[in-house]
């Protein structure tokens, strides 16, 4: 597919989708959104620009192999969990962690961000495999 409009739209549109999947990501606990809203729509921003381009251009963008991403979202979800084991709770119950100055860290958090690693490296290798070797020069 070698559409310089589509080049150009997937120059300008990464970034922007990147964004604002991490603006999704950062509200979906108290609104619409989270990890997975999130994780597709920074997807489709890499999918955009990796069309024309192909394969080897979406893993240089990516910087670390799709499936790699998928797995340590996957990890990274699992974990999530742990604090609420050790406390003593179902796994997976919300904890938090207070900083001195206030600052609250919650492990939906951390679960959300597993899931939106999950799902972008997920929809990355599925459009990876789609793109092969030889879908742009």
């Amino acid at each position: 597919m070698n559409s310089p409009i589509l080049a150009v739209a997937g120059r300008v549109l990464l970034p922007l989708a990147l964004l604002f999947s991490l603006y999704l990501l950062w509200r979906g606990h108290n609104e619409p959104g989270g990890g997975f809203v999130g994780g597709l729509v920074a997807a489709a921003g890499f999918t955009v620009h990796a069309l024309p381009r192909g394969r080897k251009a979406l893993l240089r963008a990516l910087r670390w192999p799709p499936t790699g991403i998928a797995a340590a979202g996957l990890v990274l979800a699992l974990l999530s969990g742990l604090p609420a084991l050790l406390g003593d709770s179902a796994f997976l119950t919300h904890q938090w962690h207070f900083w001195p100055n206030g600052f609250g860290l919650g492990t939906t958090l951390l679960f959300d961000i597993g899931v939106y690693l999950a799902v972008l490296g997920a929809v990355c290798a599925f459009v990876g495999f789609y793109l092969g070797d030889d879908a742009a020069p």
